[in-house]
C-alpha cells in the first residue's frame, strides 16, 4: 500500500495484477470502469448494492433550520441529497 492505512486505486490494480494476471493497465481500466458505472448509477438517483459488501444509499434531506453554535443565530440549511453507506452484515462481522 502506498500510505499506511489507505488503500488506493493503484493498490487495487496491483492486487488484481498479482492475483488474476491482468496487466496493470487492464486492471486499472477495469477499476475505472467499475467506479464510473457506480458513479453514473448514483448520479441517476439509483442506490447501489454490492452483495456481501454493502449499499450506497441516496437520501434527500429537506430544508431545515440550523443554529450557529457560536452565535446562536438561526440559519436555514438548504435541501440537499446525501450519500450514505450501509455495510452488509458480513462486512460488519469481518471488520469487528
Amino acid at each position: 500500500m502506498a500510505d499506511a492505512g489507505t488503500l488506493t486505486r493503484a493498490d487495487i490494480a496491483e492486487a488484481i495484477n498479482r492475483h488474476v494476471g491482468l496487466s496493470r493497465a487492464d486492471a486499472s481500466a477495469i477499476i475505472e470502469s467499475l467506479l464510473d458505472h457506480i458513479l453514473d448509477a448514483l448520479v441517476a438517483g439509483e442506490n447501489v448494492k454490492i452483495s456481501g459488501f454493502g449499499t450506497f444509499v441516496l437520501r434527500d434531506k429537506a430544508q431545515r433550520i440550523g443554529r450557529n453554535p457560536k452565535t446562536g443565530v438561526e440559519v436555514p440549511i438548504t435541501p440537499r441529497r446525501v450519500l450514505t453507506f450501509r455495510a452488509s452484515q458480513g462486512l460488519r462481522q469481518k471488520v469487528k
